[in-house]
């Protein structure tokens, strides 16, 4: 000490100007009118602390001196100091010369006056035999003329220290930062002792597929901006996004951890977990400066309830992480904290009291949690909706900056309004993390068409877009339309323009309104004139209950001076009220579905609404009206679950489209608006009942509904080979593997539609993913048999290759989805060749069985109505559920929970020997095994979201049966 003391007086010759102690020297500086008053102090953990409160006062008359005598020194809180905005921060080992380096640090730190000066002087004993100590000199004025502000003596920099300098690029953001107010000395001390364990600095890093983890950590990041932390000081990215060498710079690291699979980490978190194993034997000792708080997502039953799986497993990648940090020897903030999905609001209840210990330790639990540097919080949908003019937001203007390849948080739900959700390729992720670069994202993009029915100009046309805007291949959803991926955000505006000059649009194709109207497709199940009939009444429907704001024109449709300015005088008038919808939509979205006996095709019981027609001497004479129907659930969550639509009464054809508004404004009014998982039709028939619903949709009709009438449905399949009408058109059956149309079969369709360009034939989607070439004049039929052959697109049973392969349905699922936990599309088709070997042998090759698979229990590609379903919960790991019926009037039963492909192909095997040999005349796999008792049929939803066995007497008195016509299933 006294040698840095008569350093300190022979080279600023501050003789009287020096304390011992920090408190003096501040005293002293508030008094000053020019120059420092300095503090030299011992390097010692409880000093450094000190220092920065001090710092956080800056006042331009401090200067402080900490001398590190004995090593190891770390340099990590001189670092800090430059955080705080305009203060000189330099390292040096001490030397006698009046021109050496320590003498140079001391002359520029005296002569700095816009703020407080730090310097940490080492004994060259201290460093001597320190590879890696670096000394340097950090001047904010420096960077004001222009050159680099820190400069660092040694060629090689200390690894904490570039690490400390690479994030953020802190060098292009110190001089931005601003020093607390001097206004009011109250704030400031609370300030300083909030921040005093995190040093002003956090850094939350989050792993996530569902998005749940990464919610998580940015409010915590919004909490730390708005009580006090610098925008530039709160750091919030994804765990493989952070590079594990420079854990020892951060002082402080808040880990928020969501689980996959059997307690692995997420992708984008999965690199850093493999790094900090890699390299523990380096950061060993390391850490002693870093502490940390981790908050693990779970679910405690996931693999099954009270299992020692589940025990093992939950949340053991936080519980992991944690255990790992601690041995390393960094020090835990505050305990770490769980949120379970079985607790009664999910994560929520365990982060809601984990975040609040967590903020009153950083002193920001009084801060709000929006601000003017960031995009607020979180708002519910509802608050999104209420607020954004009628779907209009700042979609515009964000589609319109090319600065990123996303939209903000609160314009990726409006989006979806307008036919578009927001993606990114996650098989990308880690790669583009590692390279500090966002994700590849993109967007989907669906389109509005009811019925399925697109003409021979508009296929081109969606061809062409594919091609110029998407990743050249276009996807035939389950809801009956086209949805194209992989489109870039600086193209969006311009494929909706494209849409459109073809006479198509997305609008309402997704979010919080009356989707796509589906339709039978087939067109043997009845005569031409019924089926124009009846898709007369999809497109009524359909266009009757649209959104009417005019968003999606002024959003993707207007561009020009003409149109900007017919924007503006729009924008100048009051804002149009949606007649249906009113200024919140609905709660979550409106399926609605239409058959024509004996085809269910579009499985009309899965619906919101389904529509059944009722045919009579080939007369059109109605509909059976049915609600209350859905598929996705949440996994464990006995609150949600699949539901079977229930049939309350028959209405007159005209009536249609009334039906479809009474059903909608009950939800609107009626439906749950606290929490999506629980806001479909199924939930608000299911709480209230169905002759309650029925009550009140005949009371805003005005009218009663009449008795259900007689009807039977006989498959679910399409129309494969030519079938021709009694109108002389011929219409022939397609199979597209999974709906994806590529490759020759689309090179194929691309030239059938230009045969039938202009000749009145048409292209008609399929809710099971497949296409039929529709009114086809008999002089063409040749030509586009031709094509069928030349490109080898199956339209035959027999070129179908299984009954399984004709009846598989996939959900898009990875590298796209966001909530996908397992592969679909890209899965399927090769557990279906797998499956087919086992047919092939027990003589099954031909039987049409209903397979289908999804990434997730959202439910996209209706696994519940399958003969046999998967539902992913892990990457290559599906619950398997058995017993649908081929018909869709029954769900299936889970069988089996996470299994894998060999464990299916081991249980599929025997059942299907045993259908082969065991099987009645005519009897559908599915009813097989209901019959032979490896599943019980699950006919009625019950409360509490499990469902009632036909035959299980142990249930209490539930719900009715769903139907109670001639067409009653078991």
């Amino acid at each position: 000490m006294d040698r840095a003391n008569t350093l300190v007086r022979s080279v600023l010759k501050a003789d009287g100007a020096t304390f011992s102690s920090l408190q003096a020297a501040v005293a002293a500086a508030a008094e000053a009118e020019s120059g420092k008053r300095w503090a030299v102090l011992v390097h010692t953990k409880d000093t450094l602390q000190e220092v920065h409160a001090a710092l956080a006062g800056g006042s331009a008359h401090l200067g402080v001196i900490i001398v590190a005598a004995s090593g190891p020194v770390s340099q990590v809180e001189i670092l800090r100091a430059m955080e705080y905005g305009d203060v000189y921060a330099a390292a040096a080992v001490m030397d006698d010369s009046s021109k050496g380096p320590s003498a140079t640090a001391l002359l520029e730190a005296a002569s700095f006056e816009d703020g407080p000066s730090f310097i940490l002087l080492a004994e060259p004993s201290a460093v001597r035999n320190d590879a890696k100590w670096t000394s340097f000199r950090y001047d904010p004025r420096r960077e004001k003329a222009g050159s680099q502000a820190f400069v660092a003596e040694n060629a090689q920099v200390r690894k904490e220290i570039q690490a400390f300098l690479d994030r953020e690029n802190i060098l292009t953001v110190i001089a931005r930062k601003t020093l607390p107010s001097t206004e009011s000395a109250e704030e400031e001390g609370e300030l300083a002792a909030g921040l005093g364990d995190a040093s002003k600095t956090v850094t939350i890093l989050y792993t996530s597929d569902t998005g749940h983890g990464e919610e998580c950590a940015k409010a915590i990041a919004r909490q730390c901006r708005n009580g006090g932390y610098a925008s530039s000081s709160v750091r919030c990215g994804t765990m493989d996004s952070f590079d594990v060498g420079a854990l020892p710079a951060e002082p402080l690291v808040i880990f928020v951890v969501s689980t996959a699979g059997k307690g692995e980490f997420p992708g984008n978190g999965r690199g850093f977990w493999t790094k900090l194993e890699e390299r523990s034997s380096e950061l060993q000792g390391q850490l002693g400066s870093t502490k940390y708080a981790v908050f693990g997502l779970g679910d405690s039953h996931y693999w099954g309830k009270g299992t020692e799986d589940s025990r093992i497993n939950f949340a053991k990648a936080a519980r992991d992480l944690d255990e790992s940090l601690e041995k390393l020897g960094a020090t835990r903030f505050m305990p770490s904290g769980y949120g379970d999905d079985q607790d009664v609001d999910q994560y929520h209840t365990g982060f809601g009291e984990w975040k609040s210990q967590l903020y009153s330790r950083l002193g920001v639990e009084k801060a709000a949690a929006g601000g003017d540097d960031d995009d607020g919080p979180v708002k519910s949908d509802e608050v999104i909706k209420v607020e954004t003019k009628q779907l209009r937001g700042s979609l515009k203007e964000s589609l319109d900056d090319v600065s990123t390849g996303q939209v903000p948080f609160q314009d990726t739900k409006l989006i979806k309004s307008h036919g578009s959700y927001q993606q990114d390729d996650r098989d990308l992720r880690e790669e583009r993390q590692k390279l500090g670069i966002e994700n590849a994202f993109s967007f989907m993009i669906r389109v509005r068409m009811p019925g399925g029915y697109c003409t021979a100009e508009q296929w081109i046309a969606m061809d062409d877009i594919c091609q110029k805007y998407a990743n050249g291949t276009l996807k035939i959803t389950t809801r009956q339309t086209w949805q194209i991926h992989g489109v870039l955000k600086r193209d969006v505006k311009e494929t909706m323009r494209a849409m459109n000059r073809a006479c198509m649009d997305t609008l309402a194709a997704c979010g919080d309104v009356c989707r796509n109207v589906m339709c039978t497709s087939n067109p043997s199940v009845c005569s031409r004139e019924v089926m124009d009939e009846v898709l007369a009444h999809t497109y009524a429907m359909h266009d009757h209950c649209l959104p009417r704001s005019g968003a999606y024109h002024e959003i993707f449709l207007m561009h020009g001076d003409e149109m900007a300015e017919k924007t503006q005088v729009l924008g100048s008038t009051p804002v149009e009220e949606e007649p249906l919808y009113g200024l919140t939509y609905l709660p979550r979205k409106y399926k609605i579905t239409v058959a024509i006996p004996p085809s269910n095709d579009v499985d009309v019981f899965a619906h919101c609404l389904g529509f059944i027609a009722i045919v009579k001497d080939n007369k059109l004479q109605g509909f059976n009206v049915a609600v209350g129907g859905g598929l996705g659930f949440t996994h464990n969550n006995q609150k949600t679950h699949p539901r079977l639509a229930e049939v309350i009464g028959f209405c007159k054809p005209s009536d249609s489209k009334l039906v479809a508004e009474a059903v909608l404004t009950v939800q609107r009014d009626f439906g749950d608006r606290t929490g999506r998982k629980h806001a479909r039709v199924k939930y608000t028939v299911e709480d209230y009942g169905k002759e309650w619903f029925r009550e009140q949709v005949e009371d805003r009709l005005g009218f009663k509904l009449e008795p259900e009438r007689p009807y039977k449905f006989e498959s679910r399949g399409d129309l494969y080979d030519w079938v021709k009408t009694e109108d002389g058109l011929w219409h022939c059956g397609l199979h597209i593997p999974i709906g994806r149309v590529k490759g020759n079969t689309r090179t194929a369709l691309r030239k059938i539609a230009e045969v039938l360009r202009g000749t009145g034939g048409a292209l008609r989607m399929t809710c099971n993913q497949q296409v039929i070439l529709s009114e086809v004049p008999e002089a063409k039929k040749a030509a586009v048999q031709t094509l069928l052959n030349e490109y080898g697109v199956s339209h035959t049973p027999a070129h179908t290759v299984s009954g399984l392969r004709r009846n598989m349905i996939a959900c898009v699922a990875m590298p796209t989805c966001p909530l996908a936990f397992a592969e679909a599309e890209r899965y399927l088709p090769t557990l279906v060749e797998r499956l087919e070997v086992v047919t092939e042998r027990c003589g099954l090759r031909d039987a049409d069985i209903a397979i289908r698979m999804t990434g997730c229990p959202n439910s996209c590609g209706r696994p519940s109505m399958a003969e046999i379903g998967f539902i992913g919960k892990a990457p290559g790991t599906y619950n398997m559920y058995l017993g649908g019926d081929f018909v869709g009037q029954r769900l299936n039963t889970l069988y089996a929970e996470s299994v894998t492909e060999d464990q299916i192909i081991a249980m599929l095997t025997p059942l299907f020997q045993r259908y082969a040999g065991e099987r009645n005349k005519e009897e559908r796999f599915g009813d097989f095994i209901v019959r032979i008792g490896i599943v019980k049929p699950m006919v009625a939803a019950a409360s509490g979201g499990l469902f009632r066995s036909a035959d299980d007497s142990s249930w209490p008195a539930g719900p009715p049966a769903p139907r109670t016509g001639s067409n009653t299933p078991l």
